[in-house]
């Protein structure tokens, strides 16, 4: 169920311009590992984890393969959290951010009006998480209660 309807309502029309768009937040690091759903990372780097379409269970996922914090990315603003792992919302534009801030953590739209370098951006969501893991600042979706959990029943999930 990928591109999912908001995304498509919004552009993302096909799996390959999706995946391009991942691609590009994934960053330069090497990838040390690719996993299986629910699979343990035991590597230090970054691992791919195997996750459905569907925002919370790819959450839930990525908290069984031993995340300690997830980095959720969002042009839509999806309301979602976990149990296990704080999640931390990033949202992709300036418009969101307002409309959402409820619930939004981080805003990379400085970097859409040039107002910031993505390096910069990189150094603030990095300084974020910093915080974040040490107790300093706690997420929205933790204040707010967001704990959810959907385990993957392997096939489509709407």
């Amino acid at each position: 169920m990928n591109p999912s309807p908001g995304n498509i309502k919004d552009g993302l029309i096909t799996d390959a311009i999706k995946s391009t768009g991942a691609a590009k937040k994934g960053g330069t690091s090497p990838v040390v590992d690719v996993l299986d759903y629910t699979e343990p990372a035991t590597k230090p780097g970054l691992s791919l984890v195997c996750t459905p379409g569907n925002d919370v269970e790819a959450t839930t996922g990525k908290a069984a393969s031993g995340a300690t914090l997830i980095l959720f990315t969002t042009g839509l603003g999806t309301p979602t959290g976990n149990p296990v792992c704080p999640t931390i919302k990033v949202s992709t534009n300036n418009v969101l951010t307002k409309r959402m801030s409820d619930i939004i953590d981080i805003n990379c739209g400085p970097v859409v009006e040039g107002e910031k370098t993505i390096e910069e951006m990189g150094e603030d969501i990095l300084e974020y998480c910093i915080k974040a893991a040490s107790g300093e600042v706690i997420p929205k979706a933790v204040l707010l209660n967001q704990d959810d959990f959907i385990p993957w029943k392997r096939g489509v999930s709407l």
